[in-house]
């Protein structure tokens, strides 16, 4: 039997509903779903689980058609606040033209994930100003091993807490000073986007990105093709997160991440700051995608100050 570390302890006036949902893959440890349900629990949640690993399709958690129902049950139940995916991996894209994005956003709840179910919040942002939260999921974060006290401290603040400040130590990011709209999320999937009704045209925006096993080329690639398509000069700065599990090869001859780095940095007419720590990481901030934000940084440091949007009491 594998032992779990205890969650930190939330103090909420009552308890929050918290539904399950696979809109992308299914959950390939089950152990890690059971002990996800059990730290919900522990930390004063009711889990209402639409998930059912029986139903499993290919890679998805379920047919495309069964996937868009669990995100309407889970949305119709008056006793659930807070909508979290499982996992993310690939599937949410399919469901993008099924859901009625005005039903999503009407029914109040609060979506969170990351990775994959950027998809979902971006367009929820795109089509009816939504805000919703990159944050954890179930089976990755919530399901562990051993929970991440970082990790689930700054979710339950993000949601309790009408403003949040994240002051992060980083060196060698240029002073900026600025203000906009926060989104963004998993760059392979805001680029997918990209032409699509679902990308939010986000003016004067704090962009902040991240993702997992892409080499530096191909981030290159993705942020060239969102500076060519007008994005990236609309905005006030890109903030970027964890960028990880890539595998550099002899052929490539210097050119890593940070090279990659300086030729965006000279190419690109918008400041680029590193460090955020968000992603596909053991330590991860819960970030409101579509909350008003400001950005302070120098050399040493940077400091995001968020007007959350969402909170349980709302």
């Amino acid at each position: 039997m594998t032992e779990t570390t205890q969650a930190p302890q939330v103090h909420l006036k009552q308890s929050i509903g918290v539904a399950l949902i696979a809109p992308g893959g299914y959950a390939p440890d089950e152990a890690a779903l059971a002990r996800g349900i059990l730290a919900l629990q522990s930390q004063g949640c009711v889990v209402y689980d639409y998930y059912d690993p029986a139903a499993k399709h290919q890679r998805f958690g379920g047919t495309d058609v069964a996937r868009v129902g669990q995100i309407y049950e889970a949305i119709d139940n008056p006793q659930v606040q807070i909508v979290l995916a499982i996992r993310g991996s690939y599937g949410m894209s399919r469901l993008l033209p099924l859901l009625d994005m005005r039903r999503l956003a009407a029914s109040k709840k609060i979506f969170v994930g990351h990775s994959d179910v950027t998809a979902l919040q971006l367009a929820l942002l795109a089509q009816t100003g939504a805000p919703s939260l990159a944050g954890p999921m179930l089976c990755s974060d919530f399901g562990s091993p051993e929970l991440s006290e970082f990790t689930m401290s700054h979710f339950w603040q993000c949601l309790r807490q009408p403003e949040q400040v994240l002051q992060i130590s980083a060196a060698n990011n240029p002073a900026v000073k600025v203000s906009g709209t926060l989104w963004g999320g998993n760059l392979a999937m805001l680029n997918h986007l990209i032409g699509t009704p679902y990308l939010p045209q986000i003016e004067d925006g704090i962009l902040f990105l991240e993702d997992i096993g892409e080499h530096p080329y191909r981030i290159e690639r993705m942020l060239l093709q969102l500076q060519y398509a007008g994005i990236l000069g609309r905005q006030q700065a890109i903030v970027l997160g964890d960028f990880s599990e890539y595998r550099l090869g002899e052929h490539d001859n210097g050119y890593d991440f940070n090279t990659m780095l300086a030729y965006l940095r000279a190419h690109i007419p918008v400041p680029i700051l590193t460090g955020l720590p968000f992603g596909h990481i053991r330590d991860k901030v819960t970030l409101q995608v579509g909350a008003q934000a400001k950005l302070l940084s120098d050399a040493n440091s940077f400091q995001l100050t968020i007007q959350n949007p969402l909170t349980l009491s709302s």
